[in-house]
């Protein structure tokens, strides 16, 4: 069986990463679903967030999709790693679902030379420990810090992310990092909201420091995975489409998708 790669968030801010997919793999069909009606993830504990995200997942194999990219930090950290292991071989065990924290933590230790590195994400990222255990995997020698940012989404969703209130909270939060950790010289983008906020964070940042967005990195990673995995990647199917299903109102949806995935999009109601 043959079908599109499905790409899941629990909002938006995944479009940021399939954009950069898309711009790497343009010959793939994608399916991607928001569970609009029931984000934010960030703050939800590891059983809901485990819960809601393998319920898309399933949605996302019964429309046809052999391979679900999970480009939502919150649900990589607090879902992926039991649905890889526990679900899948018993649901479906001929699926594979990936996420976007491990090809960012394979990349950052090669980029640091203070060999301190910042990760800037979701309360639920953060209270997840997932990139300071990913990164010591394969740097054990970097040093993680880690900040909690709570309003920059909403700051995103709510398009204020250029206005003059965001720089206050942008601020806020690297002011605080780098006070803790002024040696890091790596700031990584845990969160797929935060590169519409890229403008502001380098303007409040002292130079010399690497930030790092995931959707690049993601897109890169999901091309070597197919390369390296030739029987998935005859699975898929090649016609250049996209589609988009979202849990809440799809005009509502539309409004807010064009900002993220930087054109318009139409996209189609999902009952859960």
């Amino acid at each position: 069986m043959q079908g599109p790669i499905g790409v899941f968030d629990s909002g938006y801010g995944g479009l940021t990463v399939l954009k950069e997919i898309i711009a790497e793999l343009p010959q793939y069909d994608y399916l991607y679903l928001g569970d609009n009606a029931r984000t934010p993830y960030g703050n939800r504990s590891f059983d809901t967030i485990h819960a809601y995200t393998l319920e898309c997942v399933q949605h996302l194999f019964r429309m046809g999709c052999p391979l679900v990219i999970l480009a939502c930090n919150t649900a990589s950290a607090k879902a992926l790693r039991t649905i890889q292991q526990k679900d899948l071989p018993h649901i479906a065990p001929d699926r594979r679902v990936l996420g976007v924290i491990r090809p960012t933590t394979e990349l950052v230790g090669t980029l640091t030379q203070t060999g301190e590195v910042g990760i800037l994400a979701t309360n639920g990222t953060v209270t997840s420990e997932s990139y300071p255990i990913e990164i010591n995997k394969f740097f054990p020698q970097v040093k993680v810090h880690q900040e909690a940012c709570p309003m920059w989404v909403p700051l995103v969703e709510n398009n204020e992310h250029e206005s003059s209130g965001a720089d206050y909270f942008v601020k806020k939060h690297l002011d605080h990092i780098l006070g803790i950790a002024p040696d890091i010289d790596t700031l990584v983008l845990g969160c797929t909201h935060y590169p519409l906020l890229m403008q502001k964070i380098k303007e409040h940042l002292p130079g010399g420091i690497t930030v790092l967005s995931q959707g690049k990195i993601v897109a890169h990673s999901l091309k070597d995975y197919l390369h390296r995995h030739p029987e998935m990647e005859a699975r898929l199917t090649k016609q250049g489409t996209q589609k988009f299903y979202t849990t809440d109102d799809a005009q509502i949806f539309d409004r807010m998708a064009g900002i993220f995935f930087g054109k318009m999009v139409k996209s189609e109601h999902l009952a859960l």
